[in-house]
C-alpha cells in the first residue's frame, strides 16, 4: 500500500497535476476577487472565508480526472483490480495521494492567501482547521466521480458536474466554520458537521468507488 502511495505521488508530479497547478489556480482566484467586488477591506474581510473555500474546492477539481486515467490507459488499473490488495484500499491510497499533492498545499497556503483578502485575525486558525478537516472529503468524493467516468474520453466536464453537488455540504459547513470563528460565535455545530461529513465520506465512498471501477472494467 505504501509503495502504491509513493508511485501515485511520483505520477502526480510528473503528469503536471501536482503541487503547482492547484496553488496557481488558487492564487488566481484570490487575486481576481478584489477586481470583481472592489478593494474595500471591510467587504473583502467578510467574504474572505467563503472565497478561499470556494477557491480550494475548485482547485481540487483540476486534477480529479487524473486519479485513475493514467492507470486505465496503461492497463495498471486491471492489474490493481485483480491484485490481492482490496480495490477499496487502492482507492483510499489514491485519494490520499491526491490530498497530499493537492489538498495539503492548499491548506498550508490558504492563510497566506487570506492576507490578500484582509481576513480578520481570529479567522486564520479556523480557516486552516476547516480546510484540514474538509479537503480530505473533497479528495475521497473526487475518487467516486473519477471512478464513474474512468475510460470516458473528455470526461472532465462530466466529472465536474457529478462531483460538484457532492461538494456542497462540505463547502457550506467549511465556510460557516470560518465565518463563525471570525465573529467569535459558537463553532461547535459546523465543526462537528464538517468532521462528520469527512469521516462518513472516508468510511463509505471507497466502497462505492471500487464498485464503480469494477463495473467500468467489465
Amino acid at each position: 500500500m505504501i509503495a502504491l502511495l509513493l508511485r501515485d505521488l511520483r505520477l502526480a508530479v510528473r503528469a503536471g497535476g501536482g503541487f503547482g497547478l492547484g496553488l496557481a489556480f488558487f492564487l488566481i482566484v484570490v487575486t481576481l476577487v478584489p477586481f470583481g467586488v472592489g478593494p474595500e477591506s471591510g467587504i473583502l474581510g467578510r467574504i474572505a472565508g467563503g472565497i478561499l473555500w470556494l477557491g480550494a474546492l475548485l482547485a481540487c477539481l483540476l486534477s480529479l480526472d487524473r486519479i485513475f486515467a493514467l492507470d486505465f490507459e496503461d492497463g495498471s488499473l486491471d492489474l490493481l483490480a485483480t491484485a490481492p490488495i482490496p480495490l477499496e484500499g487502492v482507492v483510499t491510497m489514491k485519494a490520499l495521494a491526491h490530498w497530499i499533492t493537492t489538498g495539503l498545499p492548499l491548506v498550508l497556503a490558504a492563510p497566506v492567501f487570506g492576507v490578500l483578502l484582509n481576513m480578520p485575525g481570529p479567522a486564520y486558525v479556523w480557516l486552516t482547521l476547516s480546510l484540514a478537516l474538509g479537503t480530505p472529503a473533497l479528495s475521497v468524493l473526487g475518487t467516486f466521480g473519477a471512478a464513474l467516468t474512468v475510460g470516458l474520453k473528455r470526461g472532465g466536464l462530466l466529472l465536474s458536474l457529478l462531483v460538484l453537488p457532492l461538494y456542497v455540504p462540505t463547502l457550506i459547513f467549511g465556510a460557516e466554520l470560518v465565518r463563525r470563528g471570525a465573529e467569535g460565535s459558537a463553532t461547535q455545530v459546523p465543526l462537528l458537521m464538517l468532521a462528520g461529513i469527512t469521516a462518513a465520506t472516508i468510511a463509505a465512498v471507497p466502497f462505492a468507488s471500487a464498485a464503480a471501477i469494477r463495473i467500468n472494467l467489465r
